[in-house]
């Protein structure tokens, strides 16, 4: 009851800061453009992040150092691992966005690697050919359905946002993850909910790790670590959208995303 309660204050408090801090009265902006993205609370939101800043330094960070240290095909293993559990996220949301082969692609992904390629250390698909797997999140089926992004958001421990993609994560906890259905919501023999909360722990320090240098890079030389890290944001969001391959401003890892999303 509780996490569902945290679910819905989340979802709630995105959408009451984007119609009550829009001067103009909207509750989602119609263009996906960065720059026409309101930071309609930013004060909230700079608080947010640097309450971010020091639970990474405290947390993350020092995890995501020991962890870099290790051997190379443990991570790749550990990386792989977690974009075959993606998959579960991934597949609706082709079919939600019209993309019905690449659902059928990605599902013969899925069912190989979690079987040959051993719950998905290996990418047996890439291997033998399989074409490059792309990750899609509701937020970017809202997006291509024609929602707006709404105003930015940071929220707690999970980081950039927007109120769409806010209400894109919550719908993974209520039955669009279907990872969180047999972990979490469903009393399987199989998995428990220790399976689940490891596999999101394990995936916040693996895109730690996979970015250290570039967040580290950011940081340093950043004027305003804040909005460059909005701006990174938002940009990658809209590549996404656009499935796009063009690299973006201050951009040098094509892995940069959301926590979360999944």
């Amino acid at each position: 009851m509780f996490k569902k309660f945290i679910l819905v204050s989340f979802t709630t408090l995105a959408l009451t800061i984007s119609a009550n801090a829009a001067s103009d009265g909207e509750l989602i902006l119609k263009k996906n453009e960065p720059t026409e993205i309101k930071d309609c609370s930013e004060t909230f939101n700079r608080a947010t992040f640097a309450f971010n800043q020091a639970l990474d330094g405290i947390i993350f960070k020092p995890i995501a150092k020991i962890y870099r240290v290790l051997p190379s095909p443990v991570r790749s293993g550990v990386n792989n691992s977690l974009d075959n559990l993606s998959n579960l996220v991934t597949i609706p949301n082709n079919i939600l966005q019209g993309e019905f082969k690449q659902a059928g692609v990605n599902t013969g992904r899925l069912l190989l690697n979690s079987t040959v390629g051993i719950l998905g250390i290996v990418d047996v698909a890439e291997q033998i050919g399989f074409p490059e797997y792309e990750k899609e999140d509701f937020g970017q089926s809202f997006a291509k359905h024609g929602m707006g992004p709404g105003c930015y958001l940071v929220l707690p421990v999970l980081g950039p946002s927007t109120a769409r993609d806010t209400i894109s994560s919550t719908l993974n906890f209520v039955g669009g993850d279907a990872w969180y259905n047999l972990t979490v919501r469903n009393d399987t023999q199989y998995f428990s909910d220790i399976d689940y909360y490891t596999s999101k722990v394990t995936e916040g320090v693996n895109f730690r790790a996979k970015n250290f240098d570039d967040i580290e890079s950011l940081k340093e030389n950043s004027l305003d670590f804040y909005a460059s890290v909005k701006s990174l944001y938002l940009q990658d969001r809209q590549q996404k959208i656009l499935n796009t391959k063009k690299i973006i401003e201050t951009q040098n890892d094509s892995d940069w995303e959301e926590i979360d999303s999944q």
